[in-house]
C-alpha cells in the first residue's frame, strides 16, 4: 500500500506537473479533461480516500459539495489565484486548508492586457478577418481608422500585482496612469501614477480602462450602465479579471450605441457559455479565457500548488494558504 498522500486532480494537468506529482503523491489523474460534476468529485476523491484535491476555477467548491466531501480530504490546492469558486467559509468549517497560485501568472496577464488593449484600439479582429476573408480591396486615407494608444489616460480598477504589471508596460507607451484601489500605494511604486480614492470618481479619467480587480461580492458588475456613462465618449474597456464584474448587457448596449469605442475581454460571466450579444458586435476583441495561458505560467501554476501541498504534508506553513 502507497505511504505517499492522495491526491485527486480533477482536470488535466501541464506534462511537467504531472510528472513531479507522481513523483511524491499517488494522485488520480483526469488525463482526458473531463468537467466533473459534484458527484463525480466526491465519488472520485472517496474510493481513493484522498488527502487533497488540485482543482481548477471550473470546479464549483459550494458549501454542499465541500460538505460532502470525504472526511479524509484535509486540504485544496487551487491551480488559480483567483478562489472565488470556493466557499472559504466553508472550507475553514470543515478545517480544510486552502491554497492558491499568486505571482506566478502576473506577467502574462498583464501581457495579454496590452494585447487586447491595443487589439481592440487598433481593430485587430476586424483587421485580420478582412485579410483572412480575402475582403481588402485597398489602402485608404480613412480606412480601418482605429484609436491612438500612445499618450492616452489609462485607468486601472485594482492595482495589485497584476494592475502594477500592466502599468508598467502601459508607461512604455507613455501613457498616463490613473487607478482606484482600496488603499493608496507608496510612491515608489505608484511611479507617479494619480489615485482615486473612488472609482467612479476615476473613471472620468479614462480613455481606456483596464479592469483588475479580485471578483467579490463589492465588485459583481461594477461596470454597470451608470459607471459606463461617467466614462468619456468613445473610451475602451479591458478586462483580464473576472466576468462578473461587468454587466454584459450595459457593455453590449454601449459598444452598440458607441458610446464606448471597442472593448477587449478575455473574461466572461458564465464563461464558456458567453453572451451571444458579444458575438455580433465588430468592435469586440475576444480571447477564450487565455491570461495565463503560457508554457512557463501554467507549469509555475501547477509547481505553486505542489509547494504548498509539500508543505502542508511536511508540517510545514503552506506559503499560499488562503484558509
Amino acid at each position: 500500500m502507497s505511504t505517499k498522500p492522495a491526491v485527486f486532480v480533477t482536470r488535466k494537468l501541464p506534462d511537467a506537473v504531472t510528472a513531479r506529482l507522481g513523483k511524491s503523491y499517488n494522485a488520480h489523474l483526469n488525463p482526458e479533461d473531463k468537467l466533473l460534476s459534484p458527484a463525480d468529485i466526491i465519488e472520485g476523491a472517496g474510493k481513493m480516500d484522498a488527502d487533497a484535491l488540485l482543482i481548477c476555477p471550473t470546479d464549483k467548491m459550494t458549501p454542499e459539495l465541500l460538505q460532502a466531501l470525504p472526511k479524509s480530504i484535509r486540504a485544496i490546492a487551487t491551480f488559480s489565484v483567483g478562489h472565488e469558486h470556493i466557499n472559504l467559509d466553508a472550507a475553514k468549517a470543515r478545517n480544510i486548508v486552502v491554497t492558491n497560485t499568486p505571482d506566478v501568472l502576473t506577467d502574462a496577464t498583464a501581457d495579454i492586457t496590452m494585447l487586447l488593449l491595443l487589439g481592440a484600439a487598433r481593430r485587430a479582429s476586424e483587421g485580420e478577418k478582412i485579410v483572412r476573408t480575402n475582403s481588402w480591396n485597398s489602402w485608404g486615407t480613412t480606412y480601418m481608422l482605429g484609436v491612438h494608444v500612445t499618450g492616452k489616460r489609462l485607468g486601472i480598477l485594482g492595482m495589485g500585482r497584476i494592475g502594477q504589471a500592466v502599468a508598467k508596460r502601459a508607461r512604455g507607451f507613455d501613457m498616463k496612469i490613473h487607478y482606484a484601489n482600496r488603499r493608496r500605494l507608496p510612491a515608489e511604486q505608484e511611479q507617479g501614477a494619480v489615485y482615486h480614492a473612488s472609482a467612479d470618481e476615476m473613471l472620468g479619467h479614462c480613455d481606456f480602462l483596464s479592469i483588475n480587480c479580485p471578483a467579490s461580492p463589492e465588485t459583481y458588475h461594477f461596470l454597470n450602465a451608470e459607471r459606463i456613462a461617467k466614462l468619456p465618449d468613445g473610451a475602451i474597456v479591458v478586462n483580464t479579471a473576472r466576468g462578473t464584474i461587468v454587466d454584459d448587457a450595459a457593455l453590449i448596449a454601449a459598444l452598440k450605441s458607441r458610446k464606448l469605442s471597442a472593448a477587449g475581454l478575455d473574461v466572461f460571466e458564465n464563461e464558456p457559455k458567453i453572451n451571444p450579444g458579444y458575438r455580433t458586435l465588430d468592435n469586440t476583441f475576444l480571447l477564450p479565457h487565455l491570461g495565463s495561458a503560457t508554457v512557463d505560467t501554467r507549469n509555475g501554476m501547477g509547481f505553486k500548488c505542489l509547494d504548498n501541498l509539500d508543505a502542508f504534508f511536511a508540517n510545514r506553513p503552506p506559503p499560499d494558504r488562503l484558509v
